[in-house]
Formats: C-alpha cells, sequence, structure tokens
C-alpha cells in the first residue's frame, strides 16, 4: 500500500504535514508506505528535528507548490511540477493508492477530475463531511462545496454514494438517508428539492426516510443528509463554528469535542477514480495524523471499487 501525502498544502506546511505523518507511521504496519510529495531536505531536516528516522519514508522531491489563493485550474494547467499535480501524476498511474492534502481545495477537486477522473456514469463527484451525532458517531453530510447548483438525479447520486460510504467505512447498516429541506412534509423546499423527493422514493438500494430539516442534522434521524454544496458548505462551516465557541468559553464537552476536525482529519471527494482527501488549511499534526489513517481506511475496504459497482 502506498499513501500519498502533499507536505507543501496547508497554512502551516511542512512542518504541521511532515509531524503528522510521522505519528501516522507509528501505526501504519510494515507494508503500508507514506509518500511525502514536496521538499526533500526540508521534510529531512523536520524529521531529524523530532528525533524521527527519514528512511521511514518515501519521497517525491519538489520545491514547487500551488498557493491556496491561486486559480485552481490555471495552477493545475502551468505547474507541473507542482506538488499536488505530481501527486495526482502517481495516483493516475498507479504507482499511489490514495492521495490528500491540505492544500487548495479547489486543486484537489481540479486534479482528480483532469487525473483519475469521475467514475462512469456519475454526474459529479461530491465532498464529504463528517456531523457529529449527539448520541455517538458520525453522520455523513454531502455535498460540502463541490457542487453549487446540483441537479435533483445528481443529489439522488449523492445519496448513493454517502450510503456506500456510511455503510463501508463507518459500519453503517442499511444507512438512513434524508433530504435537506426547510419541512419535513414532501411538498415542502424549492424546485429542486420538489423534483428530487419523488426520484429519491423510486431509487433502489437506498435507505430513503424522507427530508429532514436542519434540527435534524445532530440527532440520528438521519445517517447520509443530503443537499447541494452550496446549502451543504453553509451547514458546515456553521457546525465547525460550534468547536471555536465552546472553546473559547471554555466549555469541556465530548459532544461538542467532536465538531474538532482534527477528529476526522479530511474530508473524501467520492466518486473519482482513487481515494482522494482533502484536508483543512489550518490542518495540525493531529489532523493530518487521521487524514492519513482515513486514506487507509479507504483503500483497505475498497470504497472506489464498491462505488463503481454501484453506477455500472
Amino acid at each position: 500500500m502506498k499513501i500519498g501525502l502533499d507536505i507543501m498544502g496547508g497554512d502551516f506546511a511542512p512542518k504541521a504535514i511532515v509531524l503528522g505523518a510521522i505519528e501516522a507511521q507509528k501505526e501504519l504496519s510494515s507494508d503500508q508506505n507514506l509518500v511525502l510529495i514536496g521538499d526533500k531536505d526540508q521534510a529531512h531536516l523536520i524529521i531529524k528535528q523530532a528525533g524521527a528516522n527519514p528512511d521511514m519514508f518515501e519521497y517525491v522531491h519538489t520545491t514547487e507548490a500551488i498557493g491556496m489563493n491561486e486559480h485552481p485550474t490555471k495552477a493545475i494547467t502551468h505547474k507541473p511540477n507542482a506538488s499536488i499535480c505530481l501527486g495526482f501524476q502517481l495516483l493516475k498511474e498507479g504507482k499511489l493508492d490514495s492521495f490528500a492534502s491540505a492544500g487548495n481545495t479547489g486543486a484537489m477537486l481540479v486534479g482528480a477530475m483532469f487525473s483519475v477522473k469521475s467514475i462512469p456514469n456519475l454526474n459529479r463527484p461530491a465532498i464529504a463531511s463528517n456531523i457529529p451525532k449527539e448520541k455517538s458517531g458520525y453522520g455523513i453530510l454531502l455535498d460540502v462545496g463541490a457542487n453549487a447548483d446540483c441537479k435533483a438525479e445528481t443529489l439522488v447520486q449523492f445519496a448513493v454514494l454517502g450510503s456506500l460510504f456510511a455503510e463501508h467505512i463507518y459500519n453503517v447498516p442499511n444507512p438512513k438517508v434524508g433530504l435537506i429541506n426547510l419541512g419535513e412534509e414532501e411538498e415542502k423546499g424549492n424546485n429542486l428539492t420538489h423534483a428530487a423527493y419523488p426520484l429519491f422514493k423510486e431509487k433502489e438500494g437506498i435507505n430513503f426516510i424522507g427530508n429532514i430539516e436542519g434540527r435534524d442534522l445532530f440527532n440520528d434521524k438521519a445517517d447520509v443528509m443530503v443537499c447541494d454544496g452550496f446549502v451543504g458548505n453553509i451547514m458546515l462551516k456553521l457546525a465547525e463554528s460550534f468547536h471555536n465557541l465552546v472553546e473559547e468559553r471554555n466549555f469541556k464537552d465530548d459532544f461538542f469535542d467532536r465538531f474538532n476536525y482534527e477528529q476526522y482529519g479530511g474530508s473524501p471527494i467520492l466518486g473519482v477514480n482513487a481515494p482522494v482527501i482533502i484536508g483543512h488549511g489550518i490542518s495540525s499534526p493531529k489532523a493530518i495524523k487521521n487524514m492519513i489513517l482515513l486514506s487507509r481506511l479507504m483503500i483497505e475496504s475498497k470504497i472506489t471499487d464498491k462505488i463503481r459497482a454501484a453506477f455500472n
């Protein structure tokens, strides 16, 4: 197994990324290898300062990176030697089994679409994110930013993606799917949810339980919560702000602790032909470690193959 990691992307790169890789390596087996993509000299220095052995990793050296504010398509086209571009090239060639970065989100999306591409018969890939549930565990919210505008059929496909992820990554049997709306009744909503609701009802292979409201985000009503990327991103950012608010007030609570992005590391792009994970720009070593472990889990579960089979 070869897990690719961009060490040049993120607000605290490369130090936070490399330190996270060191921690993750402690939990990987001898046949699970981390491939660090970025400035090898800087990585070696950080690893030695941490008292670890640089030989524990494989390296793909480059000093070029895509900045957080660069235009994604232009950067992918004009910077072929940037760490994100090299990571996707290796993923495309089968020299990596997964690729993760806390760098430019747009570049990660564009890079995934240009290199490993979308799974056949899928309209659009989606970015999924964990949402803490009040009693325990997490639900899956998607899309959280890849597709601001969606067609009704695309939302149904997101339900399939989220259901497979919940079942095979989080071991949720027959996950319950809810369509995020402004009311529970079938006739509520906008043009998109009106068109999507009957398609959800007709779709075989998903456990559709109807519309859910914003107040259902943290309860057990649904395991997979589906919306377009515009709504999803707003909901995700609102949820993330809860952790900051309670921390600032020195309030300790297990439920609110699980809003900390570090707990799950990154958000997978579901619907492309290889495991790809986007980390938070402010990723800490702990977040990077968990992003790597999620990469391993996605490889081991063969989630990409299961998604491909569902859309065959």
